[in-house]
């Protein structure tokens, strides 16, 4: 999330109740989870495994539970107790619910001949492009941004929060949500099918790319970034962070694990479970997916046990 402006390190230091380790001088740009950060932004972090992670990454401050650390140049701490809670309060600050009054916001700018069925929600600072149509039961949450030339079929949430959780099993709740103040992208020319479901991204934006197409009954996790002219067939889930590059085709029922990198014009047949980073330009099946050649090889080879486990035994008589 972009701040409205910059913010001064103190100014933020006193919303969360922080001592700042480091230059006081810097100034905040947005606030971001560790995939997403950029120079400029505050990021958290509230377990020892992934100080130096969240230390070493773009973030230029640093939120976090110690003092005990190297401060890498250039960086700051804003040292609290619960820096989780203190994510929350910058984050409840900029971006408070508040809830719906009516079923279009008057803050939603809709283009021109764009077409929006009875009992569709458009929330808070929602912009909808030209020549849009948008079918009857569709719900599209706060902050999203829609292109020209887009259909969404009847049924369809966009924007929903980000399935990401703040995991301390020394609580009451173990999983806490991170409140998501993300948003959702879907550029030009996209069509997304009946009863399909996008998740905003936790801090950023989940992009469906130009010309990209999803069948029905399709989940997109959160922060996904969908490259141009895709093609998702019906019950494909994605899980969040994902890189799906320009041209992949997603047959029925593939599910793609979080934070890999699908290249650009890979095919993926139905069923399969890509479970890390495949090249493009070529076709995968099975799970894990792998190339079609080498499954239909293994496919064959299965097939030929009960004929090799009879010959064995035939020989050991």
């Amino acid at each position: 999330m972009i701040f409205p402006e910059p913010l001064t390190i103190q100014w933020v230091a006193a919303l969360i109740k922080a001592e700042v380790v480091g230059d006081a001088s810097l100034h905040a740009s947005g606030i971001n989870e560790i995939h997403k950060v950029e120079a400029g932004d505050l990021c958290f972090v509230d377990h020892p495994k992934y100080y130096d992670i969240c230390l070493q990454s773009a973030a230029t401050h640093i939120i976090i539970n110690t003092k005990d650390v190297i401060v890498p140049q250039g960086k700051t701490l804003l040292v609290v107790a619960d820096p989780f809670e203190a994510y929350l309060t910058i984050v409840n600050h900029f971006r408070p619910f508040t809830p719906a009054s009516k079923n279009i916001s008057d803050t939603a700018v809709i283009g021109k001949g764009t077409v929006i069925m009875p009992n569709v929600f458009i929330g808070k600072d929602v912009t909808i492009g030209n020549n849009c149509v948008i079918h009857p039961n569709v719900t599209i949450m706060d902050y999203t941004q829609i292109g020209n030339n887009v259909i969404i079929q009847a049924g369809t949430v966009i924007g929903s929060d980000a399935f990401y959780y703040n995991a301390k099993k020394n609580r009451d709740v173990w999983y806490k949500r991170m409140q998501s103040c993300g948003n959702v992208v879907i550029e030009d020319d996209a069509e997304i099918g009946a009863c399909c479901t996008i998740d905003r991204g936790v801090t950023a934006s989940t992009r469906i790319g130009r010309g990209t197409k999803l069948d029905n009954m399709v989940h997109i996790g959160h922060d996904n970034n969908i490259g141009n002219n895709c093609l998702i067939a019906a019950q494909v889930g994605i899980a969040g962070a994902n890189i799906i590059e320009d041209g992949v085709t997603l047959w029925g029922q593939v599910g793609v694990n979080k934070t890999i990198t699908i290249s650009a014009n890979a095919v993926v047949m139905g069923q399969s479970g890509v479970v890390s980073s495949i090249e493009g330009n070529k076709t995968y099946w099975g799970t894990p997916a792998v190339s079609i050649t080498e499954k239909k090889r293994e496919v064959v080879w299965i097939k030929r046990i009960p004929e090799l486990w009879k010959k064995i035994m035939e020989e050991d008589k």
